[in-house]
Formats: structure tokens, sequence, C-alpha cells
């Protein structure tokens, strides 16, 4: 049986070591030059920080995925550096680039899709400006390299990650000038008591607030970012609290996040189906508790097919290996699979009162002014959007190349759907979603 697992961050890792487990060698593709996920991004060689300062409480954890990599690679047809960059479900095959350039087809019977997630963006005047990234990119900057994104950082955005980069920037001696949180203060604690499903994710969130509290960081809770200012780089940021009062504050460095949205191009090519889901305001596919998906011989797990954390991504990855592991044919102990349900069970209402507390801002996205550059690709504005009859997003796209370029809607897709179920007057699912197209990334021409 031939079987492709894409991905090694938590998701992947647990499938390939239960796969391996269980006698089977799978094909593991990893686009990163090694293992961890963006969760637990590895330093480079000679990197002088340790686990404990680079993950905090998930050292230890982060150390386990780790070892895990380096133990499986001699089990695995291991491929890191490799992107890939189409499915087809019909012959069953996934087209890949590996580092160095050239490209081949890997044949699949049963492929697990771990394909994580990405910054969710919310494009405001200015974004594009030299100084600016998503929450996420600046956290890479910091694991992988021990860099901060500037002097005077603002971070912009909702969320657990907001959170936890400014404490982890803190504590590495680079404090943001400016942290300004979407969600209101009402809206988190009507959404208190969910959280109690987790109470150690809780806690440690209220630790970082402390935390930061202490080292004279301030969180702006219902305050919104408006415009990003400076002739050739970030300069400043005019910004509204949450009483309606504007302010300007000089910055070198903004980052901007608004949760995450799973990568789900390949599961779009795979043919699975998608329904919207209200929390996230985002269409996600379609998968049974397994990982199973209607599409024969394709499974999701993690962050790639519905946001949950890292925990989550683990025991999912497990349980997606189990589904193949069973539907080969071989046994699998119920009781384990219990547990992994009751687990995840718990964890997502954990994860529902998380996107409760800190929803998108969706009203600022569907009110973003006209002259913002709405997809950075194609140089596409909302006004430009906003002008057209189209009604839904991908005649949108056809009027406009909106999401016709290197990130094929991935960045400006959710955003650009706000904007035109505003437009429109109507619940920004009646807008539908673009469609994924292969490449789903950029890849080399030779």
């Amino acid at each position: 049986m031939s079987v492709v697992v894409v991905g090694a961050g938590p998701a992947g890792v647990r499938a390939v070591e239960r796969l391996v487990e269980a006698g089977i060698r799978p094909v593991w593709i990893e686009e990163s030059p090694d293992g961890g996920g963006r969760v637990f991004q590895k330093p480079p060689p000679g990197f002088s920080r340790d686990a404990k300062a680079l993950y905090g409480a998930d050292a230890a954890r982060a150390q386990a995925i780790h070892d895990t990599v380096a133990r499986l690679r001699a089990q695995v047809d291991w491929r890191p550096g490799t992107l890939v960059w189409n499915l087809r479900p019909g012959p069953r095959l996934l087209n890949t680039q590996g580092p160095d350039g050239t490209t081949q087809e890997v044949p699949y019977e049963r492929v697990i899709l771990c394909t994580g997630a990405m910054d969710r963006a919310l494009p405001i005047p200015g974004w594009t400006k030299p100084g600016v990234t998503g929450l996420g990119a600046a956290q890479i900057a910091l694991k992988a390299q021990g860099l901060a994104i500037g002097r005077r950082v603002a971070l912009c955005g909702t969320g657990p990650l907001l959170l936890l980069l400014a404490w982890q920037l803190t504590k590495a001696g680079a404090p943001p000038a400016l942290v300004l949180e979407s969600a209101g203060w009402g809206q988190t604690l009507r959404a208190a008591p969910g959280l109690a499903w987790n109470p150690v994710g809780a806690l440690r969130g209220l630790a970082w607030r402390a935390a930061l509290r202490r080292k004279g960081v301030r969180i702006h809770a219902g305050a919104l970012p408006l415009r990003v200012e400076g002739a050739d780089s970030a300069q400043a940021l005019l910004w509204r609290d949450a009483k309606g009062a504007e302010h300007r504050t000089e910055v070198d460095g903004v980052a901007i996040g608004y949760g995450l949205k799973p990568e789900t191009q390949l599961a779009d090519l795979a043919g699975v189906p998608f329904a919207f889901d209200t929390l996230q305001r985002l269409w996600l596919p379609e998968r049974d508790r397994a990982g199973r998906t209607a599409v024969p011989g394709v499974y999701l797990a993690g962050d790639g097919a519905s946001i949950g954390g890292s925990v989550v991504a683990e025991l999912a990855g497990t349980r997606a290996a189990l589904a193949v592991i069973e539907d080969a044919g071989q046994p699998v102990d119920p009781l384990e699979t219990d547990m992994i349900h009751r687990r995840l069970w718990l964890e997502a209402r954990f994860r529902a009162a998380l996107e409760r507390a800190f929803p998108y801002p969706a009203a600022h996205a569907a009110a973003m002014p006209d002259e913002t550059l709405l997809c950075r690709c194609e140089a596409i504005t909302a006004g430009d959007l906003r002008a057209t009859d189209a009604p839904e997003v991908n005649r949108g796209k056809a009027f406009t190349r909106i999401g016709m370029g290197r990130c094929q809607g991935r960045v400006c897709g959710p955003a650009g759907a706000e904007v035109l179920a505003a437009a429109r007057g109507c619940a920004v699912q009646d807008v539908g979603r673009l469609r994924g197209q292969m490449p789903v990334k950029p890849v080399v021409m030779a």
C-alpha cells in the first residue's frame, strides 16, 4: 500500500509515527528543510538559544517532535524541501518540486494532508510597505534567526498568537511598542466560561497578559489599525481605540494577524467538499472525526483542515493514521480511538470559546477604504472589487484578477469575500469562496 503524508508539523509527525508502527513505510513530504512545523520552527544549526527560550512551556513537546522526526527519517521515504503544488484525485498523483527544482509525479493509494495554516490577513492602507508583516512571520523570524522585525514594533490582531508573540518579543529583550487587540473586553468576558474546557490553556493566556503588564507592555482591547504611514517603509501607525478616538504612534515595524486560516488548496484540488464555518468565517473542507473525506483515499489532519492548535494537530494526525490503517484492513484499538475522540471533543469546545472570545473583525474588513490594496499580487483595491457587478467571488476574480497572483487568493480571498458581501448586502457565505487552482504556490520554471 502506497501512503503519502504531506507535512511534517505536529499532525504529520504523529501520523507518520503511527504508520511506521503499523509496518507502513510512507512517502513523507515537507516543504521546509526540516520537520516541526511553524509552531515548533527549528532554528538553523549553531543557534545558541535553547529550547526553553524558544518554545517556553512547550519546550518538552517541541523537543519530542524534533526527536521523533530525527528517529523516523531512516524508516520512511523522507523528502524535505519539497513542495506539493498539485493533487490529481483521478490518477491519484501528487505533483512535487524538490529543492533542486526538479519535478516529480508521486503516486498514492492513500494520502494524509497535514498542510498547516497561515496568517489571516486584514489589509489596511499601507500594509504592503517594507516593515509590515504577519504575526506568524514575525514569530518565525524570532524563532529561526533570533530577530525582531524592528526596534519599535506594533502588533495588531486577535487571539492567542498576538499575546504569545508579544510575550516572546518581551522575553527576548524587544518588547512591542504597541499591542492592538481587536476583541473588546466584553466579548472576551462573555466567552470566558467556555475557556474552562481547557483550564491550562486559559491560564497560560492569563499568565502572558499578567507578565506583559508587569513589563509595562499595555494591550489596547477593542482597538484596530487604520493605516501604516511612511514614505519608503513603515514609520507610523494610525489606529483607533475602543472609544473611537484615533491615535498616531511612531513605529518601524508592524505585524498583523487576525487568527490563522487553514491551507486547504490541496484538499480543494482533491475534490473534497467544503462547508462554511460560521465561527471561523471560513470555508473548511469536510471530514469525519477520524479525518476521512468524501474522496476515497484522501484524509485530513491538523490546522490544514480546521484551526485547533498543536495539541489537536497531534491527536488528529494519530487518528488519521489509524483510519488509514483501519481502512487497509489492519486492526486498531477501539479504546485508543475513543480516547482520541473524547480529547478532540473537549479541545473543540475550547476552540469554539476562543473563536467567540477573539472573533475575526469582519465589519472592519468589510468597511476597508476603497484605496486599500486588497490583492497585492495583482494590485487590486477594495474599491475595484466593490465596483464590479460580481454576484460571487469567482466572478469578481474574473472581472478584476483578484486572487490570480502568486498567492492564488490565499491572502486576499477571505478579506475580499467580506468586502464583496458587504457591497452586495448579503451574508459572506453567499458570495462563495475562491476555487483552488494549481500550482498552489509558485514553482520554478526551468
